[in-house]
Order: C-alpha cells, then sequence, then structure tokens
C-alpha cells in the first residue's frame, strides 16, 4: 500500500490509524485512502476496538423519518463517519418528537458517542446522564449538557422569509408555527416577530399545527376563513405545512400568489413538487449531518470543537408574489 502511494509506511499506519490530523497532508491522506480502495484493504475494527478502547460506533437520535431531512443528516454523518473507519446506529424517536423507549441501556457499553437533534431531545435523558460525548443538532448552543452543538441559522431564515415578504409589499401576514416544544422553532417565531415589527403597519398572526400536511391544512383554513381582513402570506415552519397550507387556499377558492402568497422551510423535494413551486429556505441538511459528526470525531480524540452555525438561504419561487391589489 506505501508503494502504491508513494509514502512510507508509517505514513500508512497514521492515515489507517487515523492519526493523521496536523501531521500528514490532505493530498496524502486521500493518496493512501485511495491505495487501500485499490487493494481492497479492509482494517481488523475487532482488533482496533480492543487496542483503543472503542467500539467505533456512534449512535445518531433523530426524530422518526417522515421527511427526507433527517434522511439527508444521516447521509452527511454517515459519509464522515466512514472515512474515519466509524459506524452509525440510527436511532429514530418513535414518535417523532415526544418521549421515546430508552435505546440506551443494554446499548451505552457498545457506544462511543451520541449525535442527537433537538427534536427529538425527550429521547436523551439517558444520555445526559450516561457519560457519553454527545453532539446536538438545530439545539440551543446555551445547553451545558452539549459537549458541542451544530446549528443552522435559523434566525437568518426566518429573517430572509419575512424580508422577502415585506419587500413584496405585504403587511398581514399569519406565520403557521409547528406546535413542537424546540429551541428551532421557537427561534423562527422570535426572528420572524422582530423582522415584521421592524416595519410600520404591518401585522403577524400565529396559528399553531402538527407537522403534517393535513394539520398544515386546518391550520391554514382555520387562518383564511376567519371574518376580518385576511392575511395576504402564510409563513409556514416546514414544507409539510406549506404543501398543507396550498391545498387549504385552494379549497377556499384562493389563488396562489394572486391572492395568498406562500412561503416553507427545509426545501424538500415537496417544495418543486406542488404548484406553482414553493418559496422556501434551504437548509443544507447533509452539512448539519457532516458537521456534527466532525464535531464528535474530534471529541473521541481529545480536543473541543467549536460549536458551528450553518448558513441557510432563501430560493424564490412561483408561490411568493406582491399581495393583491383589493
Amino acid at each position: 500500500m506505501a508503494r502504491l502511494a508513494g509514502v512510507s509506511q508509517a505514513t500508512v499506519s497514521l492515515v489507517l490509524g487515523e492519526k493523521w490530523s496536523g501531521r500528514v497532508s490532505e493530498r496524502t491522506v486521500e493518496a493512501v485512502r485511495a491505495a487501500a480502495r485499490e487493494l481492497g484493504y479492509r482494517p481488523n475494527l475487532a482488533a482496533r476496538s480492543l487496542r483503543l478502547g472503542r467500539t467505533r460506533t456512534v449512535l445518531m437520535v433523530v426524530p422518526a423519518l417522515t421527511t427526507e431531512f433527517f434522511a439527508r443528516v444521516y447521509t452527511g454523518a454517515e459519509r464522515v463517519a466512514a472515512d474515519h473507519g466509524f459506524g452509525v446506529v440510527l436511532y429514530p424517536s418513535p414518535e417523532g418528537v415526544g418521549p421515546a423507549r430508552d435505546p440506551f441501556d443494554s446499548a451505552r457499553a457498545s457506544l462511543d458517542g451520541v449525535i442527537a437533534s433537538s427534536m427529538a431531545a425527550d429521547a436523551l435523558v439517558a444520555v445526559r446522564g450516561g457519560g457519553l460525548p454527545l453532539v446536538m443538532l438545530d439545539s440551543d448552543p446555551d445547553d451545558a449538557a452539549a459537549a458541542a452543538t451544530v446549528n443552522l441559522d435559523i434566525a437568518d431564515g426566518a429573517r430572509q422569509a419575512a424580508g422577502h415578504l415585506l419587500a413584496l409589499g405585504h403587511r398581514r401576514v399569519a406565520h403557521l408555527a409547528a406546535a413542537v416544544d424546540s429551541w428551532t422553532f421557537e427561534v423562527r417565531a422570535r426572528a420572524l416577530a422582530e423582522a415584521m415589527d421592524e416595519v410600520p403597519g404591518t401585522s403577524l398572526g400565529t396559528e399553531p399545527a402538527g407537522l403534517t400536511v393535513e394539520e398544515g391544512r386546518r391550520a391554514a383554513e382555520r387562518v383564511l376563513a376567519r371574518p376580518g381582513p385576511r392575511p395576504t402570506a402564510l409563513v409556514c415552519d416546514d414544507d409539510i405545512l406549506a404543501a398543507g397550507a396550498c391545498k387549504a387556499a385552494r379549497r377556499l377558492g384562493l389563488r396562489i400568489p394572486d391572492d395568498i402568497s406562500v412561503t416553507g422551510f427545509d426545501d424538500l423535494a415537496l417544495a418543486t413538487a406542488v404548484e406553482p413551486e414553493l418559496t422556501t429556505v434551504r437548509l443544507p441538511a447533509e452539512a448539519v449531518g457532516a458537521a456534527g459528526m466532525r464535531a464528535l470525531m474530534t471529541l473521541l480524540d481529545g480536543e473541543t470543537p467549536r460549536d458551528t452555525v450553518l448558513p441557510v438561504e432563501l430560493i424564490p419561487r412561483g408561490s411568493t408574489a406582491p399581495p393583491p391589489r383589493h
């Protein structure tokens, strides 16, 4: 392998033992890994685990995989884990966001660390006191239980959505707010309200909704059918709710975006499956998973990772336009 990669045996040992950081260039590391793949090299993970005192297994705790977002988070995490010779065990909290069976009693001894989403926080009671390194995704950076956090700039995403609608001329806006007790949704609501407050003559209503298309439809129907001036735009906490809002508008005989504008959050495949296509805030899900796994690898190397905040981007599409004149 050293001959094929054009390096010394010591360098090969450093790379395969994951001890190369700061000692071997990334170009050389890739050359060694490419040689290993070409030669079909497979490490003896059992022997390595005994030597290092590790199982090289990470647990990822997320809400039930009812959308592609967390599947993409897992994909990003798994790719980085594989580069370090780790495996990832996925534990979807069965109820999505609520309490889950304790998955840790029997597994704790065979885990090196945990990555978890704030939306599955109730499933983490055992881990928080279990001594395992914990990296939280989309979570309060002030939470002392996590050794590191990886967040999206959710507040900026909400500000971008509000700024887009305000620039189009909207002044009456309703927020379809996810009925989930989670840091990420609290941040969205607060940032949206602050952005709207900066412009005189605006009004912002809030309607809670469960994270399903049907609940989004019902919440939007409640908002749009109320007496008095109707909002000209609906800001939805995710694309699933936005799809429900679009259904509600059509059932009430409203045209999107002529009569009502709709925005989402996530940029799921669903966002371009609906017609008109959905204006939404794109969240880089795979980058979140990858950054979370890199933070955990840093922890396991005995170093202190920095908290990470990843940028988000508003993607304007056909579901938003200036408000009706009447």
